[in-house]
Order: structure tokens, then sequence, then C-alpha cells
């Protein structure tokens, strides 16, 4: 059967690699751009002339493997194994994933092509540690859909006038608090379309759009797919969202909190499991909450993992900012039914679209990590059948949840927690836990050696 799978596979790529080829070959495409996301969820990646990229879409090419040897600001990591002065930084092979073409609007006469490691660098690629859990999804005879959603701010900013403000006194785009606002969508309706357009015309397509409360925030639900094909339009959508915003005069962030005065910018997971033959394995109507064994067991696991995989969801240092209460985000690994002071949200949608929001997540994940960290606890659960407490009903903030359910406050402490868990290390790998968990220290000891306005302020002439 195994073989039979492989075979399968196998004649499925060549037939995208013949597809891809053609449409080169017959469209006049010049240039492609073959790009892959690193640790962070920064797409790293090259132009190709196209007899170039014809040579290396079935065979792959060198990628410097640097590319998972660096931090979001290209600086060298000095803790990790895989790769480094050690080692030499020499090349790693990426394979081209030829179904992921998409085109891109504002470039014509080019393309663009994703492409993950393989080889050894396989086991700590974000793309590749994603295919993995869903590997194990199926092999458990469950195929996932998922979708992500994102709060982003917008500024009327560019990257030069950030830089010369010192990123403070920052123009939003629009003023004041105002959301699902008909006011501004429409005064502002030219960057909304090219948004929603980009989204068509690229293939992560946007379901909705809209402000949130906050100065320039808006809202983005992407439509609901395949787990990994999910994760591409998640990742996607973050970097072009930010090409589209600064290619007229703008400038998107994604950060989780850019400001202690508003709420933080979150990016929430919404997950499903279906059967093989497409049937949803959630819904039970003779069940509490409308909630399957399976769907049950999957909260659970979601749950219980939370504390240890957070550093793969909560995954920079601004983060932990976010996660205060009163500000619209999770503060304990917790689960309601429609409760959005819980970080896990049971959201009872009928047999066709009952799922889990994972609301612990923010804008700042990499969509790829973050989904393989919450679809993995979720089939850790189902393999393990763990029951979780009973749904918290009202504010979650106001009660006090078990130990086992507090999490991690800082990023250190949360990359301690993941180096240290068996159950990451089975659903991931122990190379990508280990290496994972070292980038997140790394990070956190490059956040110490800053002093921020916070401890001038408070310091500088009273201490």
């Amino acid at each position: 059967m195994q073989d039979a799978s492989a075979e399968q596979a196998a004649a499925a790529r060549k037939d995208e690699i013949d597809a891809a080829r053609k449409f080169v070959t017959e469209q006049g495409i010049e240039h492609v751009k073959v790009g892959v996301f690193d640790t962070d969820g920064i797409l790293r990646g090259k132009y190709l002339a196209r007899d170039k990229f014809l040579s290396v879409l079935e065979k792959g090419l060198g990628f410097c493997d640097v590319v998972l040897g660096w931090d979001s600001n290209d600086q060298l990591y000095d803790n990790v194994k895989f790769t480094g002065w050690h080692t030499a930084y020499p090349d790693a092979m990426v394979r081209v994933l030829p179904a992921t073409r998409r085109d891109i609007p504002f470039e014509p006469k080019t393309a663009l092509f994703l492409a993950e490691f393989t080889g050894s660098a396989e086991a700590v690629c974000p793309r590749g540690t994603l295919r993995r859990v869903l590997k194990r999804a199926a092999d458990m005879g469950y195929g996932v859909s998922a979708a992500a959603e994102f709060e982003f701010f917008m500024f009327a900013e560019t990257p030069e006038s950030v830089r010369e403000k010192g990123y403070r006194n920052l123009k939003n785009m629009t003023p004041g608090s105002f959301g699902y606002s008909v006011l501004r969508n429409s005064v502002h309706s030219d960057i909304y379309h090219k948004l929603l357009d980009l989204g068509d015309a690229m293939r992560f397509p946007i379901e909705g759009l809209h402000t949130e409360t906050g100065p320039g925030v808006l809202e983005a639900p992407l439509i609901y797919c395949e787990a990994l094909e999910a994760a591409d339009r998640a990742a996607l959508f973050k970097t072009f969202a930010k090409v589209l915003a600064q290619r007229n005069g703008l400038m998107a962030t994604f950060m989780a909190k850019w400001s202690s005065s508003v709420a933080g910018q979150s990016g929430h997971l919404h997950i499903s499991l279906h059967k093989t033959n497409g049937d949803r394995v959630f819904h039970d109507s003779s069940k509490p909450h409308d909630m399957s064994d399976t769907m049950r067991w999957f909260v659970g696991g979601q749950q219980a993992l939370m504390p240890e995989l957070l550093a793969m969801i909560a995954c920079t240092v601004n983060s932990y900012s976010r996660l205060v209460p009163g500000f619209w985000a999770p503060t304990s690994a917790t689960w309601g039914v429609e409760n959005r002071t819980t970080a896990l949200r049971v959201i009872r949608g009928g047999p066709s679209s009952q799922r889990v929001e994972y609301r612990i997540a923010a804008a700042d994940i990499n969509p790829y990590i973050a989904l393989a960290a919450a679809i993995g606890s979720g089939l850790w659960g189902i393999e393990h059948r763990i029951e979780p407490p009973p749904a918290i009903v009202g504010n979650s903030y106001d009660r006090q949840h078990p130990p086992q359910y507090q999490l991690p406050g800082t990023l250190y402490e949360a990359a301690e927690r993941l180096a240290s868990s068996q159950a990451a290390r089975a659903l991931f790998g122990d190379a990508f836990v280990e290496h994972y968990a070292a980038t997140r220290q790394w990070e956190e000891r490059e956040f110490r050696k800053a002093v921020t306005d916070w401890e001038l302020a408070r310091y500088f002439e009273i201490i």
C-alpha cells in the first residue's frame, strides 16, 4: 500500500512539474521568483532566469543554509547545531513546489513558486515540519482543514520614515477606534479592493475584510482549505499584504502588539478534521456542545500541550506583551464554547463547519509552525484520549486556573518548556525541537541586550 501511495505521489508530482514547465514556456515567463519560508516565517528567495528555473524544476537547487541559521535581522545564531561557522554554511537542497505557483499581478512575465528544504534540512524546515504532522493525521485516517485570520495595523509611513522617527509617533492610516466601519472602508476603498483583488490573483482568497477596533487596524480572515495550502496562503498573505502596503505608500505590521495603549493583533487559526472520504468528524449532535469524542479529545490535547508548545505559537519576545488580561487575548490554556476569553474556542457550526479556533495565536506567527503545534497537539489528544476539564462559561480572566494550564510568561521560559517536552519531540522530531528552541532562546538573549524606553523613563532620573 505504501509503495502504491509513493507511486501515486511521484506520478502526481510529475504531472505538476509538466504543468509548470508548460505554463512557464507557453506564457512567455521570463523570470521566476523562487522562495522558501524561514524559521520566523519570512519569505527568502531570488529571481531565476527561465531556463535556469526549468533546469532545477525537477532536480531542485541549492540554497545557502544560512537561511536556517540566522534570525529575522540576519544575525547569525551562535547556539544551533544544524548550521553555523562550524559547518561553513554549505548549500542545502530545496525542492521547487510546482503546485504552489502564483501569478504576481504587478510583475509581468514573472511567476512565483514556493520551495521547501530537503535532505537533512527537511528536519528543521517549517513547511516540512507541518507536512510531517499532516502525514501523522493521514496515517490516523484524517485530513485537516484550516484557515487563518489576521489583524494588522496600517500606517501612513514608509520604511525610511519609521526609522527616521525611531518607530515613535507613527501616523496610523486612520485615527480613532472604529470597528466594522463602513465610513472607513468606503473612504479608503481603493486599498481595500487592491488587497481583495491581490488575494484572488495570488490564491490567498480573503473571506472578509473589515476595520477592527483601533487606529488603522484591519482584520482579514482567509478562506478555509486543506491545511498545508492554508499555511501557504497565510504566509503569502502576510508577505504580500506588506508588499502591497509599501507599494501604495503605506506600511503594515503584523507584530503581536505594537503599542501598549491598544489591543494586540491576533492570528487565530481555525481547524477541523475530516475522514479521507470527506466526512467531518467534529460534530455529534448526541454529545454535549455537539462535540464528538474525537473533537473533545482533540481539544483536550491542544489544551494539555499548549504550555509546552507555546514557543511555537508565541514566537517572539513581543508575543508575550499581548498575553495580558483585558485585551482580547487569552492568558491561560483554557477552552470554552463560543467563548472569546479562552485560548481555545469551540465553534458549533453543524456537521459541515464545526471547528476549534486556536485563539492563543497572534499575527506574528509562522503559519507553518503554529499550525504544526495546533494540529499536532490535537492529534496527540486523540491518540491518548485526553479528556479536557469542563468548558469555561463566562469570563475566563476572572478565574483561577490549575497550575498545569498556566502559560510560560516569557519566550525564554517557553523555549525551555519546548526543549524538555517529550510530546513535542515525538510529534515534531528531536532535530526540529532542539533547533527551534535554540532559535527562540537566541531571540530572548538578543532582547536582553536592549535598553527600552520604559527602562529609561522609569530609572534614568529616579534610581
